[in-house]
């Protein structure tokens, strides 16, 4: 992966030893389909309009290594109008990035993500996403924190018509 043809490691300065991304991501929601949280299947029957998978932690996660880095955005690594992302599961996101990350000499110390959806309820699926989550980064699941709360039944997301996740990422250098 390169950013305006720079490699991850020209594009990290050596002497910050700390970063911090912040990444969001929001996703209408249809009838149908599977709906995958921080790279679990939480609900059958309704899932995101996406042209991924459309994981909505996992690319807020993405956005936020990425913003940490200062790498851009999802869009610019895995487009949505190319076809070999049709369909992918947002762990393949991450797992490219977070190498790049690591290459540039960096590690996750910690990830707090916030999910906000009216439905389905998530409080049985934050444990088995933190395990997930850290598994993904190499981490330990101390390391992560996965939240969930409603919009009380404001805009798109309190009608239950959408989803969306933001995602804080605090690397250091290895």
């Amino acid at each position: 992966m390169t950013v305006d043809g720079q490699t991850p490691t020209q594009l990290a300065p050596a002497n910050l030893t700390f970063r911090i991304g912040h990444g969001y991501d929001l996703h209408r929601l249809q009838s149908g389909g599977r709906l995958m949280l921080g790279g679990l299947c939480v609900a059958e029957g309704i899932s995101p309009v996406a042209h991924s998978d459309g994981d909505v932690v996992l690319h807020a996660l993405v956005d936020a290594l990425l913003g940490a880095m200062g790498w851009g955005d999802i869009g610019e690594h895995f487009p949505n109008n190319d076809p070999q992302w049709k369909d992918a599961a947002s762990r393949v996101f991450v797992t490219t990035v977070f190498d790049k990350v690591r290459t540039a000499g960096y590690a996750v110390q910690n990830l707090d993500v916030t999910i906000l959806a009216e439905r389905p309820k998530l409080k049985a699926f934050k444990r088995p996403m933190t395990a997930a989550i850290a598994t993904l980064l190499s981490i330990a699941p101390e390391q992560v924190n996965v939240k969930a709360g409603t919009n009380e039944g404001c805009d798109a997301i309190g009608r239950g018509e959408a989803i969306a996740a933001h995602a804080v990422v605090l690397l250091s250098t290895v």
